[in-house]
C-alpha cells in the first residue's frame, strides 16, 4: 500500500488509520498493526458509513445512537410545530424520525429485547404527541388510521 501511494505521489496520513479490536474473548490476543513503520491505533468502537461497530459486534451501541438522534428530532418537532394535525405529524415522523431508527437496520437489526424496546419508545412518544390520540392506550394508538 505504501509503495502504491509513493508511486502515485498520494501520501497516506497514517494518523487517521484505526484498527477495530476484535479481541473480546478470554483467549484472543490483540496484535499490533503497522503501515510502514507507523503503529496503527486499536480501538474498541469505530464508526463507519453511519454505523457504530464495537469490539463485541453487538448492536446495543448502534441502537443507543439511533435512539438519541431520533429523540432529538422528535423533540424538535414537538417544540417547533404548533399546528398539531395528525396527518402532518405522521408525515414529519415518517420523513424525519424513522429514517434514524431504520438506517442500515438489515445489518444491525436489534436482536435483544432491550434494544427493540428502546427503539419502540420513540414510536410510543410520537403517538402521545398527536392530540386526538393522547388519551388512548398505546395499543389503540397504534391501530389508529
Amino acid at each position: 500500500m505504501l509503495d502504491w501511494s509513493d508511486t502515485w505521489q498520494m501520501p497516506l496520513d497514517v494518523s487517521n488509520f484505526q484498527v477495530p479490536s476484535q479481541a473480546s474473548g478470554q483467549d484472543n490476543q490483540e496484535f499490533d498493526y503497522f503501515v510502514g513503520s507507523n503503529k496503527l491505533e486499536v480501538v474498541k468502537e469505530q464508526r463507519d458509513l453511519g454505523e457504530q461497530f464495537t469490539d463485541n459486534l453487538k448492536s446495543s451501541r448502534q441502537c443507543q445512537l439511533a435512539n438519541s438522534k431520533a429523540s432529538k428530532v422528535l423533540g424538535m418537532i414537538g417544540r417547533t410545530i404548533s399546528y398539531k394535525n395528525a396527518d402532518l405529524l405522521v408525515r414529519l415522523y415518517k420523513s424525519l424520525v424513522r429514517p434514524h431508527l431504520e438506517y442500515c437496520v438489515s445489518t444491525w437489526s436489534p436482536s435483544y429485547v432491550k434494544n427493540s424496546k428502546l427503539l419502540e419508545r420513540m414510536q410510543h412518544m410520537f403517538t402521545r404527541m398527536v392530540p386526538k390520540l393522547k388519551k388512548l392506550s398505546y395499543e389503540k394508538r397504534l391501530d389508529w388510521d
